[in-house]
């Protein structure tokens, strides 16, 4: 598999005021009502994992991140020369938020604090992590968002600039634990490696420019990288996609010249035994005009990222190629460049699906749910105990949960397992409802179902994908539809272990739902 991540993680249990590295990152804790400094207000805590630097610093150390401005406020980043003080010539303290209640901060307060650290760090070779890891069974999971936000953190994407950056991100990154022999411990090391390099390629396939990634093109990238992985390959082209009936993939790339792709990738662990079958399926629009139905001009350029939820379950793919748990997880990727042209599909068409559905179209933008419908069709066809799919599909999931929380419909139970892995990974997502009255309105006159309900035009939308959806989902079949179209993207600052553009989500919700499946 192509890494497109070239920074190196390792674990240190050396006293870290002896380390020789660049920098040295440790934490700090804002404290409610204490006294700071003559003359400024509040004060902090230092986060355990920094005691020999604190003594280093003569109990000094505090007083002067106050008096440069520090808060403790989550994210927060101050540096400070040390002068011989400590073998590393600079000191990063990470804000952590509120001294925690119970023995060490959240998962994702560390994970968003070591990826801010390490990239307010970036010219830097190597940087040593110092933040709490608590020896018990909070252990892991504190060790794992560190190693996770530290490499996430790394993350820049190459792009095409003719000249390099000048400060390229920290090649080098230690962890100090208490013990770095420690199986467990080497094992989050391992699985933070391979965690965060399909995100940094996930993150890759959404910022590349979409001339470069049209779906053919995404769908070699994709065959490479899933071979190299050990995965099971098959890829239907546009006469394929006919003969097998894939009439709404076809119909959302009949507007482009390069015609349309629908590729599935599939692991099978090793050994005998009857194992639960995970079905995951994304979203591949690799552009969105919004075909006949245009979109207006301003901001279309970030439709580049219609592709998301494709190079979320491609990367998942390639992740439990590598990690290889106890289930079996087959990735369904349709593949479309949605055109306005003299070919394209027009409002008014009736489209037959995978599964034999007849849909008329009343908005060529609305195109994510044709596709995904055949895609949704042939994975039940080909069997699954479960099914997640994922996509960009509706500005109305901005509009309801904002740009950091995915929405969810489908069955309940499963709804409520994707909220509590997002939240385990730092990756909210909200269940949705899936009301009767939206279904009602999306009868047709003249087709089984029409693509959206005209009668609420924009309210409800991102209700009324999901009820289209479901109409592709086999009997019995418990699935969940994960609407990342905020969440995916980000198009403001770096913040936390998200970059400027790409994020990568959901890759770590699925791979924590595949966990949980697989150790059932």
């Amino acid at each position: 598999m192509t890494a497109p991540l070239s920074t190196a993680l390792r674990l240190v249990d050396t006293d870290p005021a002896e380390l020789t590295t660049d920098a040295i990152v440790i934490g700090v804790h804002s404290v409610a009502g204490g006294d700071g400094p003559p003359g400024l207000a509040g004060a902090l805590l230092l986060a355990s994992g920094a005691e020999s630097i604190a003594a280093a610093f003569d109990g000094k150390l505090t007083e002067t991140l106050a008096r440069l401005g520090a808060s403790g406020s989550a994210g927060e980043v101050t540096k400070i020369a040390t002068l011989g003080t400590v073998a590393a010539p600079v000191v990063a303290v990470v804000g952590l938020g509120p001294e925690p209640t119970g023995a060490a901060p959240v998962p994702e307060i560390l994970r968003r604090g070591a990826a801010a650290a390490i990239r307010s760090l970036a010219g830097n070779e190597s940087v040593t992590v110092a933040l709490p890891l608590p020896d018990d069974e909070d252990g892991p999971a504190a060790l794992r968002a560190v190693a996770e936000g530290a490499l996430l953190g790394s993350y820049k994407f190459a792009g095409y600039k003719t000249k390099p950056a000048p400060r390229q991100p920290v090649a080098d990154i230690a962890v100090h634990v208490p013990d770095a022999a420690d199986k467990t411990a080497q094992d989050e090391v391992t699985r933070a490696l391979t965690v965060a390099r399909v995100v940094a390629l996930c993150r890759d396939w959404v910022n590349t420019a979409p001339n470069d990634l049209r779906p053919p093109a995404f769908a070699d990238a994709v065959v490479a990288a899933a071979g190299a992985a050990g995965l099971e390959v098959e890829v239907l082209d546009e006469e394929q996609l006919k003969a097998g009936g894939y009439g709404g993939i076809l119909a959302v790339g009949l507007g482009s010249a390069a015609p349309p792709r629908l590729v599935k990738l599939t692991y099978k662990p090793g050994g005998a035994g009857d194992r639960k079958r995970v079905a995951l399926v994304g979203k591949g629009i690799t552009f969105d005009t919004g075909g006949v139905s245009i979109k207006p001009a301003q901001g279309m350029w970030e439709m580049k990222s219609d592709m998301a939820g494709a190079a979320a379950v491609a990367a998942t793919l390639l992740a439990v190629a590598e990690l290889k748990p106890d289930v079996e997880v087959s990735g369904y990727l349709p593949m479309a460049e949605n055109m306005p042209s003299a070919t394209a599909y027009r409002p008014g068409d009736v489209v037959t699906m995978f599964n034999g559905k007849k849909v008329e179209v009343l908005n060529t933008d609305a195109e994510g749910r044709m596709i995904l419908g055949d895609a949704m069709a042939r994975a039940c066809a080909d069997g699954c105990d479960f099914l997640f799919e994922t996509s960009t599909l509706t500005g109305g999931q901005v509009i309801a949960l904002g740009k950091r929380v995915a929405g969810v419909m489908g069955t309940p139970e499963m709804c409520d397992r994707v909220r509590d892995a997002g939240d385990a990974v730092g990756e909210a997502a909200w269940p949705m409802p899936l009301p009767d009255d939206v279904r009602t309105g999306m009868d047709s006159d003249v087709a089984d179902i029409s693509q959206v309900n005209a009668s609420m035009d924009r309210a409800g939308h991102m209700l009324q994908g999901g009820v289209f959806l479901r109409e592709f989902v086999g009997d019995g079949v418990p699935w969940a539809h994960i609407d990342i179209a905020g969440p995916s993207y980000h198009s403001g600052e770096p913040t936390g272990h998200w970059s400027k553009g790409g994020t990568g989500v959901p890759v770590r919700t699925l791979l924590e739902l595949v966990d949980r499946i697989a150790a059932e």
